[in-house]
């Protein structure tokens, strides 16, 4: 697989597909990745390279707004003009965004570990209070107590704790303070699920802190005819956690109609 970095001026996003033939790239399916707070193209590494026979992925760069619209128009000017979408935890906000702007260029859908709610209050101050403290010290990337809200308890040490804070060393302290606001900012997407008309999944862990199944179960049901899945041992990152089965669940799912 050849990987490309594509800077069109309206976005950057990193992009890889088979190049054994023009015929073969063709019948590949666009897949646009969007990843989470703190994250970046590495999140997804093991579902690009293992759905390559099938998908011809895009991440898009989630770093560089402070919205949600943003990120959304951001992510639509350098897209195929029609393509399947992925997003986790605050990629799945973006997604809802997009299927609102542009639900005619969206082929189906997969939330991970994400939720439709808009910030609570609560949240939001927590937010606010976690953007000053940065303001006045140092980035501290993924803390051990962070680390622990994020993943199952199997997963606090080791290659996804490693991976974790390195995704957030290279996304740093501005970025985060970007996507922070983006996030407490965010609109509350429930009323629009019922309008959303291609082919869901939806994927949460069993103790995912952040978005916790009682949220994945919302969408599911405001949704019509979507799919629903619960990873077991998993907290709020099953691309990373169990990215054998976030991949057979991605597998499937494009092979839907």
């Amino acid at each position: 697989m050849a990987s490309l970095a594509i800077d069109t001026g309206a976005t950057r996003m990193r992009a890889g597909w088979n190049w054994e033939s023009p015929q073969r790239a063709a019948a590949l399916e666009p897949v646009v990745f969007l990843p989470g707070l703190l994250c970046d193209q590495a999140l997804w590494r093991r579902q690009i390279h293992a759905l390559a026979d099938v998908a011809a992925p895009m991440v898009a760069d989630l770093t560089l707004d402070d919205t949600i619209g943003a990120m959304a128009e951001r992510t639509l000017a350098a897209a195929p003009s029609r393509f399947s979408l992925v997003g986790l935890s605050m990629g799945g906000y973006v997604a809802l965004e997009i299927m609102r702007r542009a639900p005619e260029r969206i082929t189906r859908l997969a939330l991970i570990n994400s939720s439709a709610r808009g910030d609570t209050p609560e949240r939001t101050q927590q937010r606010m209070a976690g953007i000053e403290s940065l303001r006045r010290g140092k980035f501290l990337g993924i803390t051990h107590k962070l680390l622990g809200q994020l993943v199952h308890p199997d997963h606090t040490s080791g290659p996804v704790a490693d991976e974790m804070r390195a995704m957030a060393s290279r996304v740093g302290g501005e970025a985060f303070i970007r996507q922070q606001h983006a996030i407490m900012t965010r609109p509350d997407s429930l009323d629009g699920l019922s309008d959303i008309a291609v082919p869901t999944m939806v994927v949460v862990g069993d103790g995912d802190r952040i978005t916790p199944p009682d949220h994945a179960r919302e969408i599911h049901e405001r949704v019509a005819g979507s799919s629903f899945y619960e990873i077991g041992s998993c907290g709020h990152m099953a691309a990373l956690e169990h990215p054998e089965q976030t991949n057979f669940l991605l597998r499937n799912w494009l092979a839907r109609d």
